[in-house]
């Protein structure tokens, strides 16, 4: 079981996706902005991060400028945006336009996890 951090401002959004990602196998911790997840990244255990681009506080792009510069070790960040054309790209593994479908996600995570964290299709 993977353990995936999602950042965003928007309370259903952040619903949808735990939901969504605990259904497909994953533990999933949210964070209602940048330094709330940058608090529950420095003090957790993540595999992947999920995180909105536009929000009050630390934006997308400064927490994914920590994770990289303070992560303990090399954390594929998800890039989730209404306005993609504010995030620095070379700081995200994969960038989804909002609104994007779940199953893109779904994937995108599975492409990210090491083989050995993968969780097999139907399971």
């Amino acid at each position: 079981m993977s353990a995936i951090l999602v950042i965003d401002d928007e309370k259903g959004l952040l619903q949808v996706i735990r939901q969504a990602l605990t259904q497909n196998g994953h533990h999933v911790e949210t964070a209602a902005d940048g330094n709330e997840g940058i608090r529950k990244f420095d003090d957790g255990r993540f595999d992947i991060v999920i995180t909105d681009i536009r929000m009050p506080g630390i934006d997308g792009n400064g927490v994914a400028a920590h994770i990289r510069k303070y992560g303990k070790k090399p954390i594929p960040v998800i890039a989730i945006s209404g306005t993609p054309w504010m995030l620095e790209q070379h700081a995200f593994d994969v960038v989804l336009p909002k609104p994007f479908p779940l199953q893109d996600l779904v994937e995108s995570i599975q492409n990210l996890l090491p083989s050995d964290q993968r969780i097999a299709a139907g399971s």
